[in-house]
């Protein structure tokens, strides 16, 4: 009898433990429910029906020398996205929404203290090897442990990596308050441990890398171009997700020293497709027989994606910027409304946040949920955040910027600096002057006739302009004094914000804290961020970090646009549906009139 009471009850125990485990659903979600059910039969923004073939030709701007994106020693080959698949597909429309990829379900415990990944069995790397919860175990491992201070910033959070089996992995996760963390674990491509383990990871890589993703690499022209193929086995093809995707038979990536150059290759019928990011060409630059004839199609496609940050970056590590009076003078100086008329077509809007054209950006005052935050940090705040909104100068784009002049100079000699002889000069007699960093001579015309307005008040400012691996390794070290640079938001920021704003990352070599911010405050709202609960606490937080960044001056802003400015060949199709929030490329294809 006890021998039978006590079967009884074990397997009451297992059936109450099995029941009290959560699902192993298809979608994670941020908030709300996923769009696409489990048995959908392709997404909305792609044709299902679009012909595999043809080539996709683009242009990439300075060179390559490795194989490896994933640490700060050289400059990787750009488009290896293509030869990896991750765990999870995040959709371009929906603000943020992880499905299964190589992943077939996950389970997340319903206080985020874990996740775990069920694998495909058919998920293959190129080499026919299958793809297990050892390769997903030791790609964490390594990233964080010898990649970029990326990896260790965006996955923190993550206690304890569990082989469960050869299929399923489970990431013990920290405090359980990172909304975050469960669904970006997904976005990671998934390395073979067979093809990394035996080699220096921290070293750039010379030889082609295998991968499980739809493309594999055809051609190599060391530093000059690369072409990725289609693979015809891809484990993949027949998964819901991917119908209507990677649909061309080739994508080459040919390398330009020069922005000039590479735009007279695509007009000439070199390249298929072009990004454009220079209103000067997008109003001026297509026009000739390509265009008239309709061998050329150029379309603005809107998009509602947070604009993040482009700017001129301070590096306030440097003395000469790390009073706050001298960044705002120099903010004071740059006329934004000459240069859009002048140089853009007046083609763009100011950027006035680090979230512009999304709900997140700050304004007016705080109030509300944002107020309330702030208050918690009212002491060591200025009190400038609570009764002043903070704006940036407007002129009349007729180049007279008397006002913000007289207004840069009364700021400069509250800082301690005054005119002599021309120059401006602090106590010691040192003058105001510094070097502006640039790999892009198109921003040349951008930098100078803000430096003819730096001059009038004797400051001077010498434009260096870089090849890529220069620059880049100038701004892993934080050799520059400004630069100009961008900081990508969606519109659920997250663990990403601490490398960007936090100060354990202020002196991280490689990281994208490049001013060099060091507030406890900021600090303090970094986290509170990345533990926000629901979308209202997320919005009403990062308001305050917005706010708190601009009242900061770390960034001269730049200026953005709610559109992809896109140039194609009339070979190349785009579906119908234009997702919101991105432009995906692999939903496009090859078709001959």
């Amino acid at each position: 009898m006890r021998a039978v009471l006590l079967a009884s009850g074990l397997l009451a125990f297992a059936a109450f433990a099995e029941a009290s485990q959560p699902e192993c659903v298809h979608a994670l979600t941020l908030h709300g429910e996923p769009k696409y059910s489990e048995d959908i039969q392709h997404l909305d923004y792609v044709n299902p029906d679009a012909p595999k073939g043809g080539r996709l030709r683009q242009a990439v701007l300075g060179t390559f020398d490795s194989f490896n994106p994933f640490i700060i020693r050289g400059t990787p080959v750009s488009g290896l996205s293509n030869i990896y698949d991750s765990l999870t597909y995040h959709t371009a429309d929906e603000p943020f929404t992880e499905y299964g990829l190589l992943a077939r379900c996950m389970k997340l415990d319903p206080e985020r203290r874990w996740i775990e990944f069920h694998l495909r069995e058919e998920a293959r790397f190129h080499d026919g090897t299958p793809v297990t919860a050892e390769d997903v175990a030791f790609t964490f491992d390594v990233l964080r442990s010898e990649g970029r201070p990326f990896y260790r910033a965006y996955y923190a959070g993550i206690e304890d990596i569990q082989v469960l089996d050869k299929h399923r992995v489970r990431f013990e996760l920290a405090a359980g308050n990172n909304r975050e963390l469960p669904l970006i674990i997904g976005q990671i491509p998934i390395l073979p441990r067979h093809d990394w383990q035996d080699r220096d990871f921290s070293q750039p890589r010379q030889d082609q890398p295998l991968g499980s993703g739809p493309y594999r690499i055809a051609e190599v022209d060391s530093g000059r171009r690369i072409v990725y193929e289609r693979v015809e086995d891809y484990w993949g093809q027949d998964l819901a997700l991917n119908q209507g995707r990677h649909n061309f038979d080739q994508l080459v990536l040919d390398y330009y020293r020069d922005a000039t150059v590479a735009l007279e290759a695509f007009k000439a019928g070199r390249l298929d497709f072009r990004l454009e990011n220079i209103a000067r060409n997008w109003a001026e630059g297509y026009s000739g027989p390509a265009l008239s004839s309709g061998e050329i199609t150029l379309e603005s496609i809107p998009h509602q994606n947070s604009s993040g940050m482009q700017g001129f970056f301070f590096n306030t590590r440097k003395e000469i910027f790390q009073d706050l009076r001298v960044r705002k003078a120099l903010t004071l100086l740059f006329d934004f409304e000459w240069t859009n008329q002048q140089l853009f077509h007046g083609a763009y809007q100011r950027t006035r946040s680090y979230y512009s054209n999304s709900e997140l950006a700050s304004s007016d005052l705080p109030a509300g949920q944002e107020l309330q935050i702030l208050e918690k940090f009212r002491d060591q705040l200025p009190e400038r955040i609570f009764k002043e909104e903070f704006t940036l100068p407007v002129t009349d784009g007729s180049g007279n910027i008397r006002r913000q002049m007289r207004e840069a100079l009364s700021l400069l000699q509250e800082a301690g600096w005054s005119m002599k002889e021309g120059r401006m000069v602090n106590a010691q007699g040192q003058p105001l002057h510094f070097e502006m960093l640039l790999n892009d001579s198109s921003f040349e015309r951008i930098v100078l006739p803000w430096r003819k307005n730096l001059e009038r008040l004797g400051i001077g400012m010498d434009v260096r302009v870089v090849d890529t691996s220069q620059y880049l390794n100038r701004l892993r070290s934080f050799d520059f004094d400004m630069t100009v640079s961008t900081l990508g938001q969606s519109h659920s920021p997250g663990n990403e914000q601490r490398e960007y704003f936090h100060s354990d990352f202020a002196d991280a070599q490689d990281g994208r804290n490049l001013s060099g911010i060091e507030d406890p405050v900021v600090d303090s709202l970094v986290e509170r961020l990345i533990a926000a609960r629901d979308r209202d606490t997320l919005v009403a937080t990062t308001r305050a970090l917005d706010r708190v960044l601009l009242h900061g001056y770390y960034v001269i802003p730049h200026w953005h646009l709610n559109e992809y400015r896109v140039a194609r060949r009339s070979e190349i199709r785009i579906p119908e549906v234009r997702p919101p929030y991105g432009l995906p490329q692999d939903t496009w294809w090859f078709e001959e009139d």
